[in-house]
């Protein structure tokens, strides 16, 4: 299991084997051209790699809990028989040589803020927290659906516009599989919602489980969607760089 970190905890310089409780990992250094990674041999530590991404996570968090610094694991692969170094990220993004844009601000404070949500949670779920993505889509249906019935209502209603549209995509597939026979609307609120804005009786939500992260991705995902319909419907806000709007 090869799996990149983006940190300010203390790094070894050099390749350096660790023993973290009964397992063993190796860290290797940034450079040039990778990022620090650490690594773990599957067969010898008896892991899947859910298994072994979750032990990871628990060994950044004690690191970010020691030098009082993040710890970001990046994601990654398995399949080498030994550590491979992970490259740096170097992620497209679109250019164009006729820039057009024509823009103005939205027209309501609303509309900023739900603008304002919707950036930090894609930027939390592009750098792995993805707990913040799905609080933050959820906070955008709030701007306007005030209380939990009000909010499960809007749920209700506009995921099921959102299952007729995109019934096919596996999303939408493996959110249903996730509900079990639960209302959507029941298990975004109590399973998403509650799940990653306490930790009480109610909430067991671990985020160094990699089962978990896995869970919240795959809600992440449909709630994005959501968040974006309740944007363009509420606040008429066009998704064109050039509209004037």
């Amino acid at each position: 299991m090869n799996v990149g970190v983006d940190n300010q905890v203390t790094w070894p310089i050099e390749e350096k084997l660790v023993k973290f409780d009964r397992y063993t990992l190796v860290l290797l250094p940034k450079t040039k051209d990778n990022v620090q990674s650490v690594h773990m041999d599957l067969t010898a530590n008896r892991l899947n790699p859910r298994e072994a991404m979750t032990v990871i996570n628990r060994f950044l968090s004690i690191m970010a809990w020691c030098d009082d610094s993040f710890a970001i694991a990046e994601g990654g692969w398995s399949g080498n028989p030994v550590p491979v170094p992970v490259p740096r990220r170097d992620l497209a993004f679109t250019t164009v040589y006729n820039y057009v844009f024509d823009r103005k601000l939205p027209a309501s404070e609303d509309g900023m803020r739900a603008l304002a949500l919707y950036r930090e949670a894609r930027n939390a779920q592009q750098n792995e927290f993805v707990s913040y993505a799905v609080l933050n889509f959820y906070k955008i249906i709030e701007i306007r659906n005030h209380g939990k019935e009000t909010v499960r209502k809007w749920f209700r209603q506009n995921f099921e516009a959102l299952r007729q549209e995109k019934a096919a995509t596996d999303d939408i597939k493996r959110f249903l599989d996730l509900c079990d026979r639960e209302p959507p609307e029941k298990y975004i609120h109590d399973s998403c919602r509650i799940a990653v804005a306490h930790a009480g009786k109610r909430s067991k939500s671990d985020p160094d489980d990699a089962n978990e992260i896995v869970r919240l991705h795959t809600a992440a995902r449909v709630m994005h969607s959501l968040a974006r319909k309740f944007i363009s419907d509420e606040f008429a806000v066009s998704d064109l760089m050039y509209s004037g709007d």
